[in-house]
């Protein structure tokens, strides 16, 4: 593995038999780091807004898994 920094970007070089899967979980992370680098929310802040989420898709979609 090697690791370069330039002016503007990381790069990491790795081997071509690195396991794909375990790789795209790291790039997921990294560009959820990125997307919420200059966040202000608190922890709070985001449960909660999951909560609210997660109990409008249940209101909308109940009836496909209870009969």
């Amino acid at each position: 593995m090697l690791i370069e920094r330039t002016s503007n970007e990381v790069i990491i070089r790795l081997p071509s038999y690195v396991d794909t899967e375990g790789l795209q979980r790291l790039v997921d992370y990294l560009s959820y780091k990125e997307a919420t680098s200059k966040s202000k929310a608190k922890q709070s802040d985001v449960d909660q807004l999951a909560k609210e989420v997660k109990k409008g898709w249940w209101s909308k979609n109940r009836s496909r898994f209870i009969k």
